[in-house]
């Protein structure tokens, strides 16, 4: 929009507080930022091509949801999701298969019954080019957010990730990172209407941005800054609200079969609980095991977050509560790498960190597919290859969570308060005190701990 109209590219595209970067660096970072997707985006869409001429899917490593899915959720017949056919997946993942299926109609592909093979296959293929082309978009727009925060450079560990190269294109997940992307940097702005909007329309797309309410939550409740916490919270639910409630009117039964076929899924595929069952460790009462553990888990990390010796920053705590997440869920799909990468890269911008990553996550992609195709299966040495993959993952990402946790301990080596900041994406959270009531009860904590030594006698 122009003159005084607003658009998120425009409320996003001011300076983050005091100490926003210099703009040469933006100059010099974004080109290579942008080189760096591209060519790691071209290399994925050229690992497509046995799979679109016919190959197998896992030996290949090239196995989509998006080319399955258009068969097997009517999308071929013309079936719009959640209104005519059932879907696995939050409403916003709904839309954005119909409006593929939209594109492909204007392109010229065919959506109805009784397709020849043919007609079918081409529509197919097409839905999954104008697919492909939608998620480098919503890559882009994360490599953008990440670019208009205080470290352009940390962009390019989103560029070059070997997680894009190889699971960008599993699922529609490109969206709920894109989107939350943006929330981080709306709330960096100082524009919590549109964080909450964002971070609402993250959790209508995949659940897990409902995550990030918590810890920051409590940080400004640490600092005081309820204000800001509340109008971003109701935006979310408003946003929420704005998308879910007129396909729960439409159809309940479609809305409610994504929370029904969750909650009643066992031990899966990608998850610590599948491999240990691999290994011949059965854990009984599985969903209340992992709701007990997310439980005290996110307990144990508010509890860090409001007694750190020093505030810790949001991404910190985001990154900590979407990884005990991943960690005891009872499934782990390849694509949900790409939740954790731009959380690790605001949280934790290390080199080693990000390396470290990418090598138990690529390998646990192979193994994923080849455990899938039978070849790493059974009980033999080949069988314990994938479980083990799945715990050497698991404990990567403990590792990271470990140095994130140790970086809230000693601030003094965090990557981002190393220079003398404080949290320069922060928004109002930068430079921000704790409230007098914590410090109050700090105090009187320490009295408890420590009370004064008795007078002595005149």
């Amino acid at each position: 929009m122009s003159g005084n109209g607003l658009s998120i590219a425009n409320v996003l595209g001011g300076r983050i507080g005091e100490h926003a970067r210099p703009d040469g660096v933006l100059r010099r970072a974004w080109p290579w930022a942008f080189l760096a997707l591209t060519a790691n985006y071209v290399l994925l869409m050229l690992r497509q091509i046995p799979c679109q001429n016919g190959a197998t899917a896992y030996l290949n490593l090239c196995y989509s949801d998006i080319r399955v899915l258009w068969y097997w959720r009517g999308l071929q017949d013309g079936k719009i999701p959640y209104l005519q056919s059932d879907v696995e997946y939050p409403v916003l993942i709904g839309a954005f298969m119909e409006f593929g299926r939209r594109l492909v109609l204007m392109f010229g592909g065919r959506s109805e019954p009784g397709l020849t093979g043919d007609a079918a296959a081409h529509s197919a293929q097409l839905f999954m080019g104008i697919t492909s082309v939608l998620i480098f978009l919503l890559f882009a727009v994360t490599v953008w957010a990440h670019l208009r925060l205080s470290r352009p450079w940390d962009a390019l560990m989103i560029g070059l990730s070997p997680a894009i190269l190889t699971a960008g294109l599993i699922n529609w997940d490109a969206l709920v990172v894109a989107l939350t992307s943006l929330a981080f940097l709306a709330w960096a702005r100082k524009r919590h209407g549109w964080a909450g909007v964002l971070l609402g329309l993250g959790v209508a797309t995949k659940l897990y941005p409902l995550l990030l309410l918590a810890p920051l939550f409590v940080l400004c409740m640490r600092t005081g800054k309820y204000r800001p916490f509340f109008v971003t919270a109701a935006a979310a639910a408003g946003s929420w609200l704005a998308v879910n409630l007129p396909v729960f009117l439409a159809n309940p039964a479609g809305w409610l079969y994504f929370w029904t076929f969750n909650v009643d899924r066992g031990a899966d595929l990608g998850s610590l609980w599948y491999a240990l069952q691999l290994a011949g460790i059965a854990i009984p009462g599985l969903s209340r095991l992992e709701t007990v553990l997310m439980v005290l888990g996110a307990l144990a990390i508010m509890a860090l977050m409001l007694f750190a010796p020093r505030r810790p920053r949001f991404a910190q705590g985001a990154f900590l509560i979407v990884t005990l997440f991943l960690v005891v869920n009872k499934v782990y799909s390849p694509q949900y790498v790409l939740w954790l990468l731009p959380l690790l890269v605001l949280a934790r911008p290390k080199w080693l960190d990000w390396v470290m990553f990418s090598i138990a996550e690529s390998l646990y992609y192979v193994a994923i597919w080849a455990h899938l195709d039978g070849v790493l299966a059974g009980d033999g040495t080949l069988g314990r290859l994938y479980w083990l993959s799945v715990f050497f993952r698991v404990g990567v990402q403990l590792w990271l969570a470990s140095r994130v946790i140790g970086d809230i301990l000693r601030p003094d080596g965090d990557p981002i308060r190393a220079g003398g900041l404080d949290e320069p994406d922060g928004g109002v959270l930068d430079g921000a005190g704790d409230a007098e009531w914590l410090r109050r009860l700090r105090a009187r904590m320490r009295g408890i701990v420590a009370p004064p030594p008795p007078a002595r006698a005149q």
